[in-house]
């Protein structure tokens, strides 16, 4: 699907509220289903990812039932058991969260299991959990690193664990291993990445510990509460700069996770002169939200995004990178390598295809630099998706400041993770 983009004559008004967050929807399911008890998810994700995770865990014999479309009550003694469909296979579609994590719940039951992805995330990389899985005992075979992941269910013991990435999804799938395993585990890693997992273990009762970089967790059995999934701040992301570069933009963004670990591109706008406020501030089921505010600012300026910025904002990357073509100066990424083991190789194909409309970007080894100038992009280019959705969206925005209209090729992939990414631009446009 080709998907047309023209520039934004009106200005953004209104108010949105942003989808629920996906990285905390996969979660809510995930431990629910391990945990004990009777619970309630509101405003569960509509993503299909999110919707992989959750037939996952119907396949592992969890009552799951949808009270309307994004209400689940979910019925679970702790206790999984073997898939018995597709001979003990469990499909992951194209998420990466969920076999990951999932990969830390299986490796130590008492059956064995196999996970699959669709092309895509068969091409993705999983050593990152497997070597630290068979630290602890796991027995997983698997394609030179890549799914499908062959987990053989065996007992687990403790470990103390290093890691060279700050990687949510490494260290959520080792403290998940860990409920699981004899003795205590330990994470650490060079910088805080999103705690999502860390603030539900609490909410949900689990031993755990914090030391700053350093999670500890012991074996111990979650005790289902009702969960309330807040907004997504990736998602909110592309509204954001949206607001920030389209003339006369003034609007609000309602229910938005507001995490630090995750917040970094609130913090980015900041340091670039963006007019960005924050309203309403409360705590839901452990985690920061509130409202956001955004106006169109003429005089943005660049800034260096490196280190500890970027595990709080990796997913933001590719918008930030349209953001920064509006912003007075070089804006320079760093540290960002893991972009190159997404959807696609997000560093190499946001160059090529920024560059067909007239950004001035250029590649490095581990991000790149953006040369902004205020003014209106060139368009008039065909723009290809590469099957990720983050770079579909991101085009959209800057399809929004180009003098001619631009097309996005695979832009049916934006469904993935925001399906009503379209629909809420429309609110903001009338």
């Amino acid at each position: 699907m080709i998907k047309t983009v023209e520039k934004q004559k009106v200005p953004l008004r209104g108010e949105i509220t942003i989808p629920s967050d996906k990285s905390i929807s996969h979660r809510a399911v995930m431990f629910s289903s391990i945990a004990e008890g009777n619970c309630i998810v509101s405003n569960f994700s509509s993503g299909a990812d999110c919707h992989s995770t959750l037939n996952l865990f119907k396949n592992l014999g969890v009552d799951i039932q949808f009270i309307d479309n994004k209400t689940l009550k979910i019925k679970s003694n702790g206790v999984l058991v073997a898939p018995i469909k597709d001979f003990f296979t469990l499909d992951c579609g194209n998420s990466g969260t969920t076999m990951r994590l999932v990969s830390g719940i299986l490796a130590g039951q008492s059956f064995n299991s196999i996970l699959v992805g669709d092309e895509s995330l068969s091409k993705r990389p999983m050593k990152r959990v497997i070597e630290p899985l068979s630290l602890m005992g796991a027995n997983i075979e698997s394609v030179d690193g890549h799914a499908p992941l062959k987990i053989k269910g065996i007992a687990l013991k403790g470990i103390d664990y290093t890691s060279k990435l700050a990687s949510a999804q490494v260290k959520s799938c080792i403290l998940l291993a860990g409920l699981n395993a004899y003795g205590k585990t330990s994470f650490t890693e060079p910088y805080i990445s999103r705690d999502h997992t860390e603030r539900l273990f609490e909410y949900l009762g689990a031993e755990i510990t914090r030391n700053n970089t350093i999670v500890t967790v012991s074996s111990s059995k979650l005790i289902a509460k009702d969960i309330q999934v807040v907004g997504d701040i990736s998602s909110a992301a592309f509204f954001i700069v949206a607001g920030l570069i389209v003339k006369g933009a003034d609007f609000i963004i309602k229910n938005v996770g507001l995490n630090l670990t995750r917040a970094g591109i609130i913090d980015v706008v900041k340091r670039m002169g963006g007019d960005i406020s924050i309203l309403n501030e409360q705590i839901l089921s452990g985690e920061p939200v509130g409202d956001i505010r955004i106006k169109y600012t003429d005089s943005l300026k660049a800034c260096v995004i490196e280190g500890e910025d970027i595990p709080r904002l990796i997913d933001e990357l590719p918008v930030i990178a349209v953001l920064a073509s509006q912003a007075d100066g070089e804006t320079i990424i760093r540290n960002a390598e893991d972009l190159r083991n997404k959807e696609s190789d997000r560093i190499k194909c946001l160059v090529e295809e920024l560059t067909k409309i007239g950004v001035d970007i250029s590649e490095t080894k581990d991000g790149f630099i953006v040369r902004g100038k205020k003014g209106l992009l060139k368009g008039n280019a065909l723009l290809e998706s590469y099957h990720d959705h983050r770079l579909a969206m991101s085009f959209y925005i800057a399809g929004l400041i180009c003098e001619k209209e631009i097309g996005i090729n695979g832009f049916e992939w934006t469904k993935i993770s925001f399906p009503e990414f379209e629909e809420l631009f429309q609110k903001l446009k009338v």
